[in-house]
Formats: structure tokens, sequence, C-alpha cells
């Protein structure tokens, strides 16, 4: 009995600190108090939010996309427009045809000669003849000199206008792209989006309603101990005072030694009793402040502790199967998992189909190509349709889309499985109401025929007429009446919330 006394001490002497600063609570405030608390809530609230930005992100898939490239390339080699040998050819055109002009000049000059000669016998003056045959031909060399040097200038610079210079080529483009028809794909996207927004939402009522659901039962668990360290302290006052009433009958030899004993036995099982209630009372208030986000040492007390009806018997509850089926979010979410798959498999199916975008934009390049090859920058504008059709995969997307269909059916199977279930947990649940009802009931007048047995048992006690065990007897079967009627209360309760949770009912406020 000491290791309980210095086990529930200890217990105690984690909220001493705080012991003036009672914050008073009621059911609504705790859930509330829950839900702000709970980080798995904080998680669901981010996923809506994920959510939200991917369906925002999917409808953008709808619009025209625009992208700018720039890009630099360095090459060890330039592109030639002319062979080696057609370049030699142009650099050294006027040499090439100084050869034949100098030949040309060669049978001029045989010609002059054999017209110096007839003119010699004509008697045309030799000396004047051949200065002026001289002349002609110096005049001629230049000429041919003169016309060799500058078609070779000019041979070179179209050689040198053919020069591409791309070693270092600088490129940049702003593209325009236009969706037109993408085989359906950009529609399922924007769908499974959507479904996926929803999905979140259910994902988060489901998480709402499983945080409502701990919190009452913690709730309730408090509220019941509470009410037990009561019964347990009532008790133990009852017990102690018919010790004392014994013992005094000991001393008078009305009672033996062996009566006293039992009662003091009981004395100490009703000590250790209340010890148990304390320490489970303490660590319940330590397990809801935890899940609202209170202290563990804080002190708590709850609007029902102090109540002395916690449940009244309802009417019986209405089976009312559609009505979960309707608002359960686990259901939703299976639902919401099988339009997923379908749209996955829409947008595989539009990978096997023709696909059409239109396309426009800027070009520019340096050097570019647009008045011959210039190195400075020049650009254009250019529209288009691009259609990419599928012809050959090996059969890969219809591998996938396979695939895709049995993840549909498995959803489908699992959604009827969880129909099923959630059938059952209703059915099971309506009774368990009914039950909780009539074990309230029974309860209530259980306490009745308690009480009466007790104050009758008393009565004859002090008369003489009834034994100290037979008093004892009526005490412990008033402690359990008043016992079965907490629990009894309690599971009221709880059977009420857990109704409320398999109809997908159970909401903050509700």
């Amino acid at each position: 009995m000491k290791k309980y006394i210095a086990f529930g001490l200890l217990l105690f002497a984690v909220g001493i600190q705080n012991i003036g600063a009672q914050q008073m609570l009621c059911l609504d405030s705790c859930r509330a108090m829950a839900l702000r608390n709970n980080k798995q809530m904080g998680v669901s609230q981010l996923k809506q939010e994920v959510a939200v930005n991917l369906r925002k992100s999917a409808r953008t898939k709808y619009l025209p996309h625009v992208s700018a490239i720039g890009s630099y390339q360095f090459t060890s080699e330039e592109v030639s427009l002319l062979n080696n040998e057609q370049k030699s050819s142009l650099s050294n055109l006027g040499t090439t045809m100084a050869g034949s002009l100098q030949g040309l000049g060669n049978g001029l000059n045989s010609a002059m000669a054999q017209i110096g000669s007839m003119l010699t016998q004509l008697g045309v003056p030799a000396a004047s003849f051949q200065e002026m045959a001289g002349n002609l031909q110096q005049n001629m060399q230049q000429g041919i000199t003169n016309t060799a040097g500058l078609l070779n200038t000019e041979g070179q610079k179209i050689v040198d206008a053919f020069r591409t210079d791309t070693r270092n080529i600088f490129a940049g483009s702003v593209l325009v792209t236009q969706p037109v028809f993408m085989g359906g794909g950009i529609v399922a996207l924007n769908k499974l989006a959507d479904i996926n927004e929803d999905f979140a939402a259910n994902s988060a009522a489901a998480r709402r309603q499983a945080v409502v659901y701990a919190t009452d039962q913690a709730y309730w668990q408090v509220v019941s101990l509470k009410h037990k360290q009561r019964l347990a302290e009532s008790y133990l006052s009852l017990i102690k005072k018919f010790d004392g009433d014994v013992q005094k009958m000991i001393v008078e030899g009305v009672a033996t030694k062996s009566d006293g004993l039992s009662v003091s036995v009981k004395v100490n099982e009703a000590e250790m009793t209340l010890q148990r209630v304390n320490d489970g009372l303490v660590l319940s208030k330590m397990l809801l402040c935890q899940m609202i986000g209170l202290p563990m040492n804080e002190q708590i007390t709850l609007v029902d502790e102090d109540s002395e009806d916690l449940a009244v018997v309802t009417l019986k509850p209405q089976l009312d199967v559609e009505r979960a089926i309707e608002n359960r979010p686990e259901l939703k979410m299976l639902s919401n998992t099988v339009d997923m798959t379908k749209q996955t498999t829409n947008i595989l199916k539009a990978a096997n189909l023709p696909q059409v975008a239109l396309m426009g934009g800027y070009a520019v390049s340096n050097p570019n190509v647009l008045n011959g090859f210039e190195k400075k920058f020049g650009g254009f504008w250019n529209v288009g349709v691009l259609v990419r059709v599928p012809l050959w995969n090996w059969g890969d997307v219809a591998y996938k889309v396979r695939a895709s269909k049995g993840a549909t059916a498995i959803a489908h199977l699992e959604l009827a499985e969880a129909r099923e279930k959630i059938e059952l947990q209703v059915n099971q649940n309506t009774f368990k109401v009914d039950e909780s009802n009539k074990r309230l009931a029974m309860a209530q007048t259980g306490i009745e025929r308690a009480n009466e047995n007790l104050r009758t048992a008393n009565l004859g006690f002090s008369e003489g007429v009834i034994s100290p065990t037979v008093v004892m007897e009526a005490q412990t079967a008033w402690l359990q009446a008043q016992s079965q009627l907490i629990d009894a209360q309690i599971a009221v309760k709880l059977s009420q919330v857990e109704l409320q949770k398999a109809l997908g009912a159970l909401e903050y406020g509700n």
C-alpha cells in the first residue's frame, strides 16, 4: 500500500506548481483546442494548399507558353562554302589569265614583224616602225600586268566574301507554343487535379473526425475517473465509519475481532482503489492536456466533472446506412481514388493519339545568313504548326493503360469492401447505442435497489440483527452499482460519439 501511496504522491507532485491556475474546459473547447494543436491537422491543411497549387498549375496547360533560348558555341574550324582548289583559282585568276594574254602578245609580235618586213620593202623606214612596235609591245605588256593584278585582287575579294567565320556563333530565340489538341491529355490532367484537391479536402475531414473522436474519448475518460474518484472517496468514508462502529462493538463484546479484521481489509482495499483512481485520473488529464496543447502539468477542470446526470436514456437510434455512405470521408477518398485512376488512364491513352500545337517566335544569330554571311546579329519571325503522330512504341502505352485499368479495378473493389464494412459498422454502433441505453436504464434501477439494500443492512446492523459481513456485502453491492452507473453513463456518451463517427457526422460543433 505504501508503494501505491508514494506513486500517487509522485504523480500529484507534477502539478503542484500551477495548483492555483485551474482552467474550466467544456467538450467543445477541448475539441477546438485539439484541432488547433494536432500536427496532422496542420499536415492536412498543407496538403490542401499543395492540391490547390497543383490544380492552378494544371490550368496553365491550356495557355500559351513563352520561352527564351540563348546560346554561344565555339568551333575549332569554320564552315567553308569553297574548297581549296576553288579558293586558289579565284585568288590567282589574274595570273592565270595573264598567261593566256602573254601568248596572244607573242602572236601579235610575230604579226608585227611580218608587217614591218612588208613595210620596209615598200620603203617605210624600219627604225620608225620598230619604234612604234616597241611602244605597242611595251603598252600591251603593261596592260597585261595591270589586268592580272586587278583580277587577282577581285578573285581574293570573292574568296573573302565567301568566308563564314562560324567559329564563334551567338544565337537566341523567343518561342511561343500554344497547344491545340494533345489527345485529351490536358483535359484529363485538369480533371485529375480537381479530384486530387477534393481528395485532400476529404482527407482533412477524415483527420478532423479522428481528432474529435480521440478528444471525446479522452474527455469522457477523465469525467469517468473523476466521478469514480468521488465514489471511491465516499466508499472509503463509508467503510471507515463502519470500521469505527465495528471497533466499538468489539470493545463492547458484541462483535468479534474476526469481524474487525474483515472490515480493516475492506478499508485497505478502498484506500488502494482510491489511489488507483487518483493515479488514473492524473494520467488521463495528462493525456487530455497533451492532446489539446496544454502543458501536461496544467491544472484543468472539466465542465462535466460535477454533473450528476451524465447521460439520459434516449430513443432508439434509426439505422441510416445511406447517410453514412454519403457522408463518410473515407468512402469519398476511395471514390476519389477510383476517379483518379480513370483520369490517369486517359492521360496514358493520350500518348497514342495525335498531338497538334501552334508555334511562333523570333530567332537571331551572329553571324547571320540573311544578307550573305554578316558578322552581326540578324533575326526573323516564324510561325508554324507542329503535329506529332505516334506510330510504333512496341506496345508500351498499351501495357501502361492495362496496368492503370487494373488499378481502377482494385480501387472499385476496395470501395465496395469499404461500403460493406461501413454498413456493418453503422449497424453495430446503432445496436451499441441501443444496448447502452438499456444498460443505463438497468444501472439506474440497480442504484435504487442497492441504496435500499444498504439502508436495510445498516438499519439491521444498528439493531444488532445483521452481522458486519452482511453490511460489507451490501456496501460492496452499492459500490458496484454506483460504478456500473458511471460506466453506463460514459458508455452512452461514447456510443453516441461512435455512431456519429460511423455516420460521418462527427464534426466540431455538432
